[in-house]
């Protein structure tokens, strides 16, 4: 992927991944309960941590490695929010919302690694 004229805010992934964050960070931030609000904000700021860092790496198989990693930290947030629901954290529409838009997230993120795994491969 030619990385060098982008950065990585101009990648609507990350800017949708900083944007589920942001709204964790809004809804979760007067909980009480410290270790599952600090484990939940953890989730949401991983994902797109690891797609900037995988980002600013020297080589396309780093980055998809990156973005596997983010891939699990969105797995982790989506199990976080349904005990968030059991919990009563949150409104299951608050939920519903939140999944839809990891779930958009997620299918962008394995886009991407399909396509750095056919840059990897025609690259050998």
């Amino acid at each position: 992927m030619k990385k060098k004229e982008r950065k990585v805010e101009d990648l609507i992934v990350w800017q949708q991944a900083i944007d589920v964050a942001n709204v964790i960070y809004l809804n979760f931030n007067s909980l009480h309960d410290f270790g599952f609000r600090s484990q939940i904000q953890r989730a949401a700021v991983s994902i797109s941590n690891n797609i900037a860092e995988g980002f600013y790496r020297k080589s396309d198989r780093e980055f998809k490695r990156f973005l596997t990693i983010a891939l699990g930290s969105m797995g982790e947030l989506k199990s976080m929010l349904i005990l968030a629901v059991h919990l009563k954290y949150i409104s299951g529409a608050l939920q519903s919302i939140l999944t839809d838009q990891l779930n958009q997230i997620g299918k962008m993120i394995n886009s991407l690694i399909n396509y750095l795994g056919r840059e990897i491969e025609s690259s050998k």
